[in-house]
């Protein structure tokens, strides 16, 4: 099991992990070893997570997010296969963390009277310069 809240835990199951090759350094070896991971978690069907916190999992992971309600992280930032699947592992528990906080409820709120004199203020100024730009034809 997995921890990632006091109340979450995810089980190692849910988690499938994929070794691609990874692109960028490497020399040689580059073409030879699968260094690079690719997690994927699917939200939609996990029973560790509550509903509420699924849905915010699906909108906060973006791009991230396959048409299946599938996360898909990949980690290439290590030459080492064990380091970037803790990597991965690290970033996709981050995320649900992320998840798992509740938004707070806007309350709101109305403009104080001074606020709302200072605006009425600043639209007469501006009036009373626009007013001003105005050709009026001279007497003369």
């Amino acid at each position: 099991m997995i921890r990632v809240t006091a109340k979450i835990s995810i089980d190692e199951g849910e988690i499938a992990e994929k070794f691609i090759r990874a692109s960028g350094p490497g020399g040689q070896n580059v073409n030879k070893l699968a260094s690079a991971v690719q997690l994927r978690f699917d939200v939609r069907h996990s029973p560790s997570l509550p509903p509420e916190v699924a849905a915010r999992l699906e909108r906060l992971a973006g791009a991230r997010l396959t048409a299946d309600g599938v996360v898909v992280i990949t980690a290439q930032r290590h030459r080492a296969q064990a380091r970037n699947r803790a990597d991965a592992l690290e970033r996709l528990v981050d995320l649900i963390r992320r998840a798992a906080i509740p938004p707070v409820p806007r309350r709101p709120t109305r403009p104080t009277a001074a606020a709302r004199l200072r605006r009425i203020e600043a639209k007469k100024r501006r009036a009373k310069l626009k007013g001003l730009r105005r050709a009026r034809p001279s007497i003369d």
